[in-house]
């Protein structure tokens, strides 16, 4: 068995890597911190993980806990995250990273977008962890930076499209939609529940969301040059889910039929992907706690634009299952170990 640990369990993100890991067939979960409730079980706050986990959360100390677990995720916030990994990674750990702090390659582009960045030495060593585009190079990783979830419901929908030159890289519009738990679990008067039950609202307007330069590196490695992208959140009164819809112009007349082929054709070995028939749509109750993207293909033949939907739960495929689907790789398992889950619905 390998002995997985959390640093900062008691977030959404925290906590539902802590789920899976119950659950999983070749990993146990050994350890779990949280810097303002150590002491106390796990299953005091997370009811729905009792007789599953009796784990006690513990405070942050690297050098104990690096006697107890041989890979770590490290669910903390942004740049606290710069300070934690190099300790783990010194004391020979692999490392998940679940924040930002090391997803994008260049220092400065992280500095615009975030804060002054500690462990710039790190960028250039850690693997973005999208295994569906990076499986070889995760698997032989020490750290793993874990993408975003509005970032890889855009990515996985793109990425075929602009590899295989079908869509024109100007004038790409991402329009998203996300759960509130995408927001995290502070408490905050703009989630709660009298302030969104019944609404539908954007937010970051103009290119002010930070997935903005983690969606664009991505996907100019894809294109094969630089890009930019119109990116616009929303909020939707729902606890997870994300709904991507892609707008991209198209460089030659295709069929529904032979877009659907290309986009079989390119993620065929990838079990957590599923390219729907032409007649098809996603819809995030169709992934809801599933570690499942799906992808739906139309082309509006009046205007020239392919438009791909992508669906994912923001709290799986977009954070912890694809932790989860990462620490498989890292560590020579089956890539779908634990994740078996199918969506709930309704």
């Amino acid at each position: 068995m390998i002995n997985a640990a959390i640093i900062g369990a008691s977030g959404y993100t925290g906590s539902e890597c802590a789920r899976l890991l119950a659950c999983h067939p070749r990993a146990t979960l050994s350890a779990i911190t949280s810097r303002t409730h150590a002491g106390k079980r796990f299953d005091e706050m997370f009811g729905h993980l009792r007789g599953h986990l009796d784990l006690a959360f513990e405070e942050f100390e690297p050098a104990a806990l690096a006697e107890r677990a041989e890979i770590f995720f490290c669910a903390v916030p942004h740049a606290s995250a710069m300070h934690i990994v190099p300790q783990l990674l010194a004391a020979g750990k692999k490392v998940i990273d679940l924040s930002a702090d090391f997803r994008l390659r260049d220092q400065q582009t992280y500095e615009t977008w975030y804060q002054p960045h500690t462990a710039p030495r790190l960028l250039d060593q850690a693997v973005y962890g999208l295994p569906e585009l990076y499986r070889k190079e995760i698997g032989s990783a020490k750290l793993v930076a874990n993408p975003g979830c509005y970032p890889t419901s855009a990515i996985l929908g793109l990425t075929p499209a602009l590899r295989h030159g079908l869509v024109d890289p100007d004038g790409i519009i991402i329009d998203a939609k996300s759960g509130i738990s995408g927001a995290g679990r502070g408490v905050s008067l703009a989630t709660l529940f009298a302030e969104n039950h019944g609404g539908f609202q954007a937010y970051k307007i103009g290119g002010k969301h930070r997935h903005i330069p983690e969606i664009e590196q991505e996907l100019s490695k894809a294109a094969g040059r630089n890009l930019r992208v119109s990116f616009t959140p929303h909020l939707l009164p729902v606890s997870r889910g994300i709904l991507s819809t892609i707008y991209a112009p198209l460089n030659d007349a295709i069929s529904d039929e032979q877009l659907f082929d290309i986009y079989q054709s390119f993620y065929g070995e990838c079990y957590f992907v599923r390219v729907l028939p032409p007649d098809r749509t996603p819809s995030i109750q169709h992934v809801r706690g599933s570690n499942f993207c799906d992808i739906g293909l139309a082309v509006d033949r009046r205007t020239n634009r392919l438009i791909i939907t992508s669906a994912i739960d923001n709290l799986v495929k977009g954070a912890a299952g694809q932790a989860i689907q990462n620490m498989n790789l890292m560590c020579g398992l089956d890539e779908t170990a634990g994740l078996s889950q199918v969506a709930l619905f309704p």
